[in-house]
């Protein structure tokens, strides 16, 4: 294969970072929109927590049919048609007045739309063109973008709404958005087809092959409570602290939940970045259930312990380290264990049980308080989620079977 007509490092990362930055930036803000729509709308928050629910829920279910079809046409097409959906998603949002309109726009357009624009089709083209030994560090600086999305966008996306409201906050997202289509265009593979000559098993094969080996099922159960957690921390933390404003008057400044939800993601470059560092040199396994357990751990400490600012901006800053490091991680081990001949599409797969993670922590959240009038049963099943997320990951084995195509 001629290698020379590979996208360099550089480009992948700075035009893939870009890409997911905006991608992953937009909907980090979701959460911050919650309470002044379902108050605009007279809706329950249930109503809104269902549509990010199906988001989460449509781009999992869908992230592996999108990762088979960038893996056999390449990445280009499939990142084009996320980029228009986007945009009209978050159109459809501002300008829906009704529960079902506002639920196809947020919840089916946009989730669609995160099934090619995010980590998957990106980590396909960084497998398909970087050196296995500098996959975990590159896949660890896209998920890092990511994180400096989350930083730069949640400020942002706040400012909007207390300058022009929510719905043109979300009119302004979807002009930022449309940076995605010139982006997508940076990468595109030249060589693509001769890459996809490589191996003659099918997606299908490779899909059986993987739903049969226990450490990718082991991954899936680890990367469900992942969603969970990040998801509903995500979509319902700036409500809790608002709840709480009675017994505790300092949190109740919107200020607060959004400087937590900046530093979750300023944070998350430094965490995600080190996962990628340390995942060149110990086993990604051991690190993956370090990452589960300690967020436990910081769950229950900020529940348990009396709430300031500080003890939330301390709890940002640990969740935030810990926040979006398992996804390189994972994905390392997927293609370790795979290669990459299908990796966006095998991705997708582990991807899925995220999102049906993600799916249960965002409408559970709403509905288990919509039902109890608080949040405390939902933090006390995350805290033991991650419990279990800690003991399932310890088992794993990272072998490559022995047909795996490692270019």
């Amino acid at each position: 294969m001629n290698t020379s007509k590979k996208l360099s490092l550089t480009q992948i990362l700075i035009f893939g970072g870009l890409m997911v930055t905006l991608s992953m930036g937009v909907r980090h803000g979701f959460g911050l929109f919650n309470l002044p729509i379902t108050a605009a709308n007279g809706w329950g928050r249930e109503s809104f927590a269902l549509t990010i629910a199906l988001q989460n829920l449509i781009w999992g279910a869908v992230q592996p049919i999108t990762g088979a079809l960038a893996d056999r046409y390449g990445a280009l097409k499939i990142m084009l048609t996320g980029a228009v959906l986007y945009i009209l998603g978050l159109i459809g949002m501002a300008l829906s007045t009704d529960v079902l309109s506002f639920t196809i726009a947020g919840g089916l357009f946009i989730g669609l739309a995160q099934t090619a624009t995010t980590y998957s089709v990106i980590y396909g083209i960084l497998g398909r063109n970087v050196s296995p030994e500098k996959r975990v560090w590159s896949m660890g600086i896209a998920a890092a973008a990511g994180s400096f999305g989350q930083f730069l966008m949640i400020p942002l996306e706040q400012g909007l709404i207390s300058g022009f409201g929510a719905q043109d906050a979300l009119l302004i997202l979807a002009l930022m958005t449309s940076l995605m289509i010139p982006t997508a265009f940076m990468l595109r593979e030249k060589n693509f087809l001769q890459t996809h000559q490589l191996g003659d098993q099918t997606a299908l094969e490779a899909a059986k092959e993987a739903w049969t080996n226990t450490s990718f099922r082991l991954l899936n159960l680890g990367y469900f409570v992942c969603g969970f957690q990040v998801v509903f921390i995500a979509v319902h933390l700036a409500p809790y602290l608002k709840d709480l404003s009675s017994t505790y008057p300092a949190v109740a400044s919107p200020t607060v939940a959004t400087t937590a939800l900046a530093l979750i993601g300023l944070f998350n470059i430094f965490g995600t970045y080190s996962a990628g560092i340390f995942g060149q040199h110990f086993p990604k396994r051991l690190l993956l259930s370090g990452i589960y357990l300690s967020r436990s751990i910081a769950i229950a400490a900020f529940i348990w312990l009396p709430l300031s600012p500080m003890s939330t901006y301390v709890f940002a800053a640990l969740m935030g380290f810990l926040w979006l490091s398992t996804i390189p991680l994972t994905n390392a081990i997927v293609a370790q264990i795979f290669g990459v001949r299908h990796l966006s599409m095998l991705s997708g797969l582990v991807f899925f049980s995220h999102q049906l993670g993600s799916f249960c922590g965002a409408f559970f959240g709403g509905y288990l308080y919509d039902r109890t009038g608080s949040y405390l049963l939902v933090w006390e099943i995350a805290i033991a989620l991650g419990v279990v997320a800690f003991m399932v990951n310890l088992p794993i084995k990272e072998r490559a079977i022995r047909h795996a195509v490692t270019i």
